[in-house]
């Protein structure tokens, strides 16, 4: 699989990506940030990345409809402290990496993961 890792989450995310096999860059290394989420969301799409992201207005299956990306993971920690949110994060990678991303919006909060 292939990531994109939202300017929101902890770049450390991509080393964890890479050293499990994937392809991985930061929306900053690409130099989008700052992008709105439209542009960011047509270029995860025509990347055919998943998008690991805590931006809930891309969790808005109506205005990025989960069909058709690749994959969104919307994060949700229940505190966003860097040491946290990277702590949250490693916390499920394993489960996700595991599972079939394409075509679903995947949220994941400290009660577990649904998948819409």
């Amino acid at each position: 699989m292939t990531f994109k890792v939202d300017e929101n989450l902890p770049a450390e995310i991509v080393t964890d990506l890479r050293s499990a096999g994937h392809g991985a860059d930061t929306v900053t290394d690409e130099g989008l940030s700052g992008t709105s989420d439209a542009d960011l969301m047509a270029r995860v799409q025509a990347e055919g990345r998943t998008l690991l992201t805590m931006d809930k207005g891309i969790g808005d299956i109506r205005a990025y409809r989960p069909g058709r990306y690749a994959g969104i993971v919307l994060f949700r920690p229940p505190s966003t402290g860097r040491g946290a949110t990277l702590a949250f994060v490693r916390q499920y990678l394993p489960a996700l990496l595991a599972a079939d991303l394409r075509g679903h919006l995947w949220v994941v909060t400290d009660a577990g993961i649904r998948v819409r």
